[in-house]
C-alpha cells in the first residue's frame, strides 16, 4: 500500500520555480528570504526540525534526484562530513559569507560601491547574470537579490553534489539551516528540563 500524498511532499516544485523566476528576474530572490525564515520560527514555535523533514523543497528535490531519478551512489556519508566540528565550522564559514553579501549591500546602499550584476558560485566564480535584471528596483534591493540568489545556487550546486556521491539527502547532514534548527532545538529542550 502507497503512502497517501500530502500537500507538501510536492514543494520540490516550489524549488525549481524559485530558481526558474531568479532565472529570468533575480528579484525573485528576494523570495528565499521564507527559506531562511520559516524554519527558524518553526523551531522557535516548537516545531522542532518539522521544515527540514517535511516541509524542505531543496531536501525534496535532492531526495528526487538521487532517489527517483537515480543519481546517488547511495554511499554513506563520510564522518568529517557529520562531525559537529565541520558542521559548526561550516555554519560559520555560511555565516561569514552571508554577512559579506549583507557588507556589500550595504555598500551599494551607501553609494560607495556600484550593482554588481553577478551570482557568484561557491563565493568565487562570478557569472554574469545582467539580463536577469531591467534596473526597475533600487540598486540595493538588486544587490541584495544577486547575492542571495548566489548564497542559494551554491548551497543547492553544494547539495547536488553531495547527492551525486552518497546518499540523495546528504547535504541535509550539514546544512546551515538544519544546523541553525537543531541548535535552537537544543537550547529550548534543555531549557525545558
Amino acid at each position: 500500500m502507497k503512502n497517501k500524498k500530502h500537500w507538501y511532499d510536492y514543494l520540490w516544485i516550489a524549488e525549481l520555480v524559485y530558481f526558474s523566476l531568479g532565472f529570468f528576474n533575480i528579484l525573485f530572490a528576494w523570495l528565499g528570504l521564507c527559506m531562511f525564515l520559516i524554519p527558524l520560527v518553526m523551531a522557535l514555535a516548537g516545531w522542532d526540525k518539522a521544515y527540514c523533514n517535511r516541509y524542505c523543497g531543496r531536501g525534496q528535490l535532492f531526495a528526487l534526484l538521487g532517489g527517483r531519478l537515480g543519481l546517488s551512489r547511495w554511499r554513506n556519508v563520510p564522518a568529517w562530513l557529520r562531525s559537529k566540528g565541520f558542521r559548526y565550522g561550516f555554519l560559520l564559514f555560511f555565516m561569514l559569507m552571508f554577512g559579506n553579501m549583507l557588507h556589500t549591500t550595504w555598500l551599494v546602499f551607501s553609494g560607495t560601491e556600484n550593482l554588481k550584476q553577478a551570482v557568484t558560485l561557491f563565493w568565487m566564480f562570478k557569472l554574469p547574470w545582467h539580463w536577469a535584471y531591467t534596473g526597475n528596483a533600487t540598486p540595493w534591493v538588486a544587490q541584495f537579490a544577486f547575492g542571495f540568489y548566489s548564497v542559494m545556487m551554491t548551497s543547492t550546486v553544494l547539495g547536488i553534489l553531495s547527492l551525486l556521491l552518497w546518499k540523495p539527502r546528504s547535504w541535509c547532514v550539514y546544512c546551515p539551516m538544519g544546523t541553525m534548527t537543531q541548535t535552537i532545538c537544543r537550547v529550548k529542550h534543555n531549557e525545558e528540563t
